[in-house]
């Protein structure tokens, strides 16, 4: 891997860690005087894994270049100071009429925060030899499978770190990344990136795929405390590092829709392979959205086919329960490929206490539906979301660090 290497990288590490620090500290008094605050950035668990998915997100991972534990922390704190910042809001500091401007300007000189929530994982290839972690490693963190109907491109897939970015305007997703990507290169650099939108309910309810149909409406509900420690957050049983309290596993995978093809299909036809009506999201046997299909009187899937992505994916029986997963999902749009055929899609992730209970097993009961003729997954990967940071001088990883 290419990038800055020997004295000169640490040393610009040092300063890009300090100049996101001292950022921080300008950027967390807003405009107009009033006194900054921080509630969506501090806790148990980050923000932007339990909140509705925003209209814009940047999902990207990077690949760390240091090689010291020490780097690391740096690295980590730097982050943080610029995460908290970001989501602040605030006029950034001057430095003079020498220096480069403090900021990219492009949110104008009073930066608005606009919702922004910033969310941070790590990957399996982090843990290995170079920041003594290997110990530290959550049981259940591994490279992605590689699934039958996968065209996975390494150059789209895994990465030592995962952040996502969401606000409801896409200059604000744009302008934390180009803040983030500034205070830490020569720390770390940028292994793949996707920007992604979600669709306006329409007409109400559920956002829609590219594929025209609502997606994500059979999600479980994060009000529900005891179904997010079940079901979410990282175990408890002593089965996890104790430093994982708090965080969650999370899957991403970039999945390119087929959409000319799609298009050229017969609407009975796309309603049966997913199991709902397109115009309303409902299940083919209801009504509403929000009906349970009611598999257990359509036995033979007259109605529902059995090979349906909906009956598939949640089967709803007692025996699959435990596999449920929350979904957070945005499309994506990358124009043309070089045969000019549109390239487009979806930005899958989904939380999970267990990507192997949940995620594998979903994605082993979905292998041969005939959904799969218009999808083609081409990267994403297994991540660890790191447990929340507690106050002002807490750090992303302070936990898996210390």
């Amino acid at each position: 891997m290419k990038g800055v290497s020997g004295p000169g990288r640490r040393t610009f590490l040092r300063g890009a860690v300090a100049a996101g620090v001292a950022g921080a500290v300008v950027q967390g008094a807003p405009a107009g005087g009033a006194k900054a605050t921080v509630p969506a950035f501090h806790g148990v668990h980050q923000a932007g894994i339990l909140d509705e998915p925003q209209a814009r997100a940047i999902v990207v991972a990077f690949d760390v270049i240091g090689e010291r534990r020490t780097e690391l922390v740096d690295l980590f704190r730097g982050l943080t100071a610029r995460a908290r910042a970001l989501t602040s809001g605030g006029a950034p500091q001057q430095v003079g009429v020498a220096g480069p401007p403090p900021d990219s300007g492009i949110l104008g000189p009073d930066v608005p925060a606009g919702g922004l929530t910033v969310t941070v994982g790590v990957g399996a290839s982090l843990f290995d030899d170079r920041f003594g972690l290997v110990a530290r490693r959550p049981a259940r963190l591994t490279e992605m499978r590689t699934f039958p109907g996968d065209d996975l491109d390494p150059a789209w897939c895994h990465g030592d770190l995962l952040l996502r970015f969401g606000a409801a305007d896409e200059d604000t997703v744009l302008h934390a990344l180009r803040d983030v990507c500034r205070h830490t290169r020569g720390a770390m650099q940028i292994r793949w990136r996707m920007n992604g939108f979600s669709s306006r309910p329409r007409p109400s309810g559920t956002p829609r795929n590219l594929m025209g149909f609502k997606d994500g409406i059979a999600n479980p509900d994060v009000a529900r405390r005891a179904d997010m420690e079940r079901l979410v957050w990282a175990a408890r049983d002593g089965s996890e590092p104790a430093w994982t309290a708090g965080g969650t596993y999370q899957v991403v995978r970039l999945i390119r829709m087929l959409v000319e093809f799609w298009d050229r299909v017969g609407l009975a036809e796309q309603e049966r392979m997913f199991g709902r009506a397109r115009e309303t999201g409902a299940p083919l046997d209801g009504t509403r959205e929000r009906d349970e299909p009611r598999y257990a009187a359509d036995p033979v899937g007259d109605v529902i086919p059995l090979t349906s992505h909906i009956r598939r994916a949640n089967p709803r029986v007692p025996e699959t329960d435990g596999s449920r997963v929350l979904r957070r999902a945005w499309n994506y749009d990358r124009g043309v490929d070089e045969a000019g055929d549109l390239d487009m899609g979806l930005v899958f992730t989904c939380f999970q206490q267990d990507p192997r209970r949940q995620f594998e097993a979903v994605q082993e009961r979905l292998l041969d539906e005939p959904l799969t003729d218009y999808i083609s997954p081409f990267g994403g990967g297994y991540f660890f979301v790191l447990p929340g940071v507690a106050d002002d001088s807490d750090h992303f990883g302070s936990a898996l660090l210390t």
